[in-house]
């Protein structure tokens, strides 16, 4: 059953798991637009230099790849990232002490190769992103490697308003920022919201 918590319950519980004798992983998840990014640096803020932050967001395959696989315009849904290749990192952070990885410009819209480093300091890694729950292969594969998963919960007009808002932002249109929200990102968000395992905790967020 999940834990409904608040953000103080939750650092509260990450902090009672580090022992220092081994690395913790948390994954956090939800639709896109639901807050993981923030939830996140604000728990490593809370925690302090033993933590870090480990984006999915650095495995968004290139654009070329994804014109040349027919999947542009749906560009954030699973099938558009390397999902393999991410299990693989988060595997190595059981057992590596430093590794470098991917992060995400989306400005550029692009990945950055090693933009991101987790060093040997890092007791715990605060991973975020939208499919860390789906319990579809290969991501299904994370649920042995987390040692605690959180799931964010957004009401679904409230992830409307939030991605539509994201694409005005970024210069479209109201129509364009709409339909980009409704086409796609909403598709994305139905997809996480019917698709993923339990967490242990969850977070009502907006």
């Amino acid at each position: 059953m999940e834990n409904l918590v608040t953000f103080e319950m939750l650092l509260d519980e990450i902090k009672s798991r580090a022992d220092g004798d081994r690395r913790i992983l948390v994954g956090i998840a939800g639709p896109p637009g639901s807050g993981k990014s923030t939830l996140a640096e604000d728990l490593a803020n809370g925690i302090g230099i033993s933590a870090a932050v480990l984006p999915m967001d650095g495995f968004h395959l290139d654009n070329a790849t994804l014109r040349q696989k027919g999947l542009l315009d749906r560009k954030g849904a699973p099938e558009t990232f390397d999902a393999v290749g991410f299990v693989e990192l988060v595997r190595a952070l059981k057992h590596q002490s430093s590794l470098t990885y991917p992060t995400f410009d989306r400005d550029a819209d692009s990945a950055i190769p090693d933009g991101g480093r987790i060093d040997a300091g890092s007791d715990i890694v605060l991973v975020e992103g939208n499919y860390l729950l789906l319990d579809l292969p290969p991501w299904s594969e994370l649920a042995a490697l987390f040692d605690m998963t959180v799931k964010l919960v957004v009401a679904r007009s409230e992830l409307e308003r939030r991605l539509t808002k994201r694409w005005l932002d970024h210069g479209l249109s109201p129509t364009a920022a709409k339909n980009r929200a409704h086409e796609n990102d909403m598709r994305n968000a139905d997809l996480v919201l019917e698709s993923s395992r339990a967490s242990d905790f969850v977070v009502q967020a907006g």
